[in-house]
């Protein structure tokens, strides 16, 4: 898998991610709008962990550095 992620931008889903969580397991849990923020929060998560972003690679996007 390439990555495709830079440091600073995989800091930035992260902390989106965790936003995220948080939103969907505390003040809107058991609805549907908490549903899909955990979605998000857990897609933000993985490519931030991971490092790699499928719509990154369908635009040509690239904010890693060269070494």
């Amino acid at each position: 898998m390439f990555n495709n992620l830079g440091t600073r931008d995989r800091l930035i889903r992260l902390v989106l991610a965790s936003g995220f969580f948080y939103a969907g397991l505390y003040p809107y849990a058991h609805s549907g709008l908490g549903i899909g923020l955990d979605l998000v929060g857990t897609v933000l998560a993985l490519t931030g962990l991971f490092g790699s972003c499928a719509l990154y690679g369908l635009f040509g996007i690239n904010t890693r550095k060269a070494n």
